[in-house]
């Protein structure tokens, strides 16, 4: 080997080693960084001529693909069944549990004993009074709870239109990287930062709505939704919504009062079920307003009711022909069947007995329909009012199948279902989130580990002080040419 090819070897060896620190240096500082991957110094043998040396063919950044595509799944699905537990946490929150002493098996547990307390002394105003004022708390308790369901699919309609916003964002980002890293490859460039930030972006997208990554020419990739939809190949998708912001018991997606998604213009599924955004925050955020919500509503519709169909029966209240309006009201009006949807938020006493509407108290005693007050020691029609609130009686709606309930024990019933479901949905959460860490925990093994990079540093620092002796020989030898 000549003097000049030696110096040519041990000039490449300190290039090779300069870039390999460099790398060495930014894996180290980013070993916590959120989408980088790894990278490692590409290197081969070089000859010219006579002389040898070393050549950095670029720059590899190191990522497991398939942990990542199962680390995104598993993330979509925590995300996605948090929410749900959350929704229906507040919701049992609005029901109440047993325990508790605003829940409505509680309200109407205090309304039927003030019934009986009513009943034994029919002449006190003071025990009427209270009765009145149970009915219409409970009556209150029913209203705030359907608003709290509304507002919550509010708030989902409201969150659903700002994620779509965010989502269309993202995925333009990502035929603009796309667009970038095909540039610098045909360049020559290092596309590795170009990765990194192209991942960060493609996991905030699979927040919102899960997504499958194919790997196009010219290191573009494709994503595809968990439904199959094609939201970037080339170009990105355009995902549509229309906020309608304050959400109302009788607004559903299926009568058209509520907006769907769309995919460049084309109206697509949203449920739970056959979603094309299933899956995430978006696919959460429908099953919440479209349904967990209007689950939420009926069940509350029913317990409104069971109560209004109670008390405006005849056999109760003498005074009453069928048709009339009893102690719970619709607005006023007796329970119409058709018109079930949202009675929970207009159940009200009726005026009849309510001093703060001009009604008179002795009407519990003696009728809603009564003209004049009747003998204050007669209780039987009080009585009658605390025993059609024990007696077991078919529910005209809902999933029961036509099960018999008292008034309390089916609230209770329906309180416990929601118990139930939430329990089901926390058991998922509760694996999904140990899924979750393991995956996690399994990408950051095969990310960077600082103490294998110092290690490196090391070989490089000898890697650079043998050429550096190298080319200190190879000028010592010129140095004695120069000489003779």
């Amino acid at each position: 080997m000549t003097i000049s090819g030696a110096l040519s070897s041990a000039l490449s060896g300190l290039r090779a080693a300069g870039r390999g620190a460099e790398i060495v240096s930014s894996n180290v500082a980013n070993a916590l960084t959120p989408g980088y991957g790894r990278r490692e110094i590409q290197l081969s043998s070089s000859s010219i001529g006579a002389s040898g040396g070393v050549r950095v063919d670029g720059i590899q950044r190191i990522v497991d693909a398939g942990v990542l595509a199962d680390r995104r799944v598993a993330e979509a699905e925590q995300l996605n069944l948090q929410s749900s537990a959350n929704f229906l946490l507040r919701v049992q929150e609005l029901f109440g549990t047993p325990d508790t002493p605003n829940a409505l098996t509680a309200r109407l547990a205090d309304f039927e004993n003030s019934l009986i307390a009513a009943t034994s002394r029919p002449d006190a105003p003071e025990r009427l009074r209270a009765s009145v004022s149970e009915a219409a708390s409970l009556a209150t308790a029913i209203n705030d709870a359907s608003r709290g369901i509304q507002n919550d699919r509010s708030i989902a309609d409201r969150s659903i239109g700002q994620q779509v916003e965010r989502l269309n964002l993202a995925l333009n980002e990502v035929v603009a990287l796309n667009n970038q890293i095909t540039a610098a490859l045909v360049q020559g460039g290092n596309i590795a930062g170009l990765q990194d930030q192209r991942q960060r972006v493609i996991d905030e997208i699979n927040t919102l709505a899960p997504v499958r990554e194919v790997q196009r020419d010219r290191g573009q990739v494709a994503l595809y939704s968990a439904g199959g939809a094609i939201l970037v190949d080339g170009g990105a998708a355009e995902i549509g919504f229309t906020t309608t912001n304050v959400v109302t018991p009788y607004m559903t997606l299926g009568a058209g009062t509520l907006g769907g998604l769309t995919i460049n213009g084309t109206p697509v599924r949203s449920d739970s079920d056959k979603g094309v955004l299933r899956g995430g925050s978006i696919g959460a955020q429908f099953e919440i307003r479209d349904e967990l919500g209007v689950e939420a509503q009926t069940q509350l519709d029913m317990i409104a009711r069971d109560l209004v169909e109670r008390f405006q029966d005849p056999a109760v209240d003498p005074t009453l022909t069928p048709g009339d309006a009893g102690l719970f009201t619709d607005e006023g009006n007796p329970f119409d069947p058709v018109d079930e949807v949202g009675l929970s938020e207009r159940i009200q006493i009726n005026a009849a007995v309510d001093p703060n509407q001009g009604g008179e108290l002795w009407r519990l005693r003696d009728g809603m329909n009564a003209v004049v007050p009747g003998q204050p020691g007669n209780s039987t029609i009080l009585q009658a009012l605390t025993e059609v609130m024990t007696d077991p009686r078919p529910t005209g709606s809902g999933a029961f199948g036509g099960a018999a309930f008292t008034a309390v024990d089916l609230a209770a019933t329906i309180t416990s279902n929601i118990d139930v479901d939430r329990s089901s949905i926390e058991q998922k959460l509760s694996f999904a989130a140990t899924r979750l860490t393991d995956l996690t925990d399994r990408q950051l093994a095969d990310g960077v580990d600082t103490d294998a990079e110092l290690g490196k540093l090391l070989v490089l620092e000898q890697n650079y002080a043998a050429n550096t002796r190298l080319i200190q020989a190879a000028d010592e030898m010129l140095q004695q040419i120069l000489r003779l």
